[in-house]
């Protein structure tokens, strides 16, 4: 248990907390009513085909086409922050970290630039946060907020629109602050480009997903068609979905519902959101990470946008606000002896762009 802990803690807390919660409300017909299954297809189907995508090679493609081009450490750093922000819209933040930080850390590190090569990775990974709320499938929790609260596309982009340009700007300021330009090196090789054909079933099946966010295709559908040609082509692709955040949402699913039944709790909870649910949604997030603050507060609120702009924008402050921004730092700790170092300005950067964007909040019509 303490092993598993330590590798996954919000799994085992959620599984305690929907486990107590089962003791004040008893199991009965009503728990399946819990229970967004179109939000748990959509996104085992998602990590299917980004899997898949990253079997057959083009992230490494990508990547090693894109540094190319670069000719001193900053370029280098800010071709990974873009790549990292304007991917993790698509591939969602968690899944764009783990394939560009192992990459970015060769590539930065042949500078010689210990310090920048840190500074890059931080960067990086407020990218990854930051660009992933653009989209309902840039992380976990826009897909649940976008599917539980039934917003339009349309709407969703118009709304995080904003917030989504002005945080590229400021990371882009903070590359030119934070990391020098060190010296030349030679651009990395470049990656055999991907299977062809492989690489157009795969973006056909990232259609038929999209098909389904957009609510064209029902998501039963697009499951099977996805689980059924990923079966066929890469069996590989099951092993590296995320299992565990999939169990994670069903327990805060059972948790959230159960809550949901208990007048006290409800009633408590729904006066302390409605009272400023960005600013709790941001606060919540620093404590228990943004995924888990949607799925918890969205029982006590009816304002999915606020809910939305808040945990995205909560996805920055504390190393646990993402539980994406653990994966790079998991990652940086293997090679580096410098933890302290990398969370010391891990948290003064998130922290001071958090602060921008919290006000930026409060000044936008």
């Amino acid at each position: 248990m303490a092993d598993k802990f330590k590798k996954d803690p919000v799994l085992v807390i959620s599984g305690i907390l929907a486990c107590i919660s089962c003791f004040f409300v008893h199991p009965d017909m009503e728990y399946i009513g819990y229970i967004n299954f179109r939000v748990l297809a959509i996104l085992f189907a998602l990590m299917l085909v980004v899997a898949s995508l990253g079997n057959i090679g083009f992230f490494d493609f990508l990547t090693s086409r894109m540094i190319r081009i670069v000719k001193n450490q900053r370029q280098a750093s800010q071709i990974l922050v873009i790549l990292a922000f304007f991917m993790s819209m698509f591939m969602t933040n968690d899944v764009t970290l783990v394939t560009l930080v192992p990459f970015a850390m060769i590539t930065v590190g042949r500078f010689g630039d210990h310090k920048g090569m840190m500074y890059t990775l931080i960067l990086m990974t407020c990218a990854a946060n930051l660009g992933s709320m653009m989209t309902p499938i840039g992380n976990p929790q826009n897909l649940y907020l976008y599917t539980q609260y039934e917003m339009s596309m349309l709407h969703f982009l118009k709304l995080m629109l904003p917030y989504t340009l002005l945080s590229l700007l400021l990371i882009l300021i903070a590359s030119f602050i934070f990391v020098g330009k060190g010296g030349e090196v030679e651009p990395v090789r470049e990656k055999y480009p991907p299977n062809a054909w492989k690489l157009a079933v795969l973006t056909l099946l990232f259609a038929i997903a999209i098909l389904s966010v957009l609510g064209i295709l029902h998501y039963l559908i697009m499951l099977a068609l996805i689980i059924c040609v990923i079966f066929i082509m890469d069996r590989k692709a099951f092993a590296k979905a995320d299992y565990s955040l999939l169990i994670t949402f069903v327990f805060f699913f059972v948790l959230i519902g159960n809550l949901g039944r208990l007048e006290v709790v409800y009633n408590t909870m729904s006066e302390v959101v409605s009272r400023s649910p960005v600013i709790t949604a941001v606060l919540a997030s620093q404590v228990i990470s943004n995924v888990p603050a949607a799925m918890l507060l969205s029982a006590f609120t009816s304002d999915g946008d606020a809910l939305v702009i808040g945990t995205n924008l909560g996805g920055l402050g504390t190393l646990i606000a993402s539980m994406a921004s653990l994966i790079t730092y998991k990652i940086y700790i293997r090679e580096n002896k410098d933890g302290g170092k990398y969370i010391a300005a891990f948290s003064i950067i998130n922290v001071i762009m958090l602060a921008l964007l919290v006000g930026a909040y409060f000044i936008m019509p």
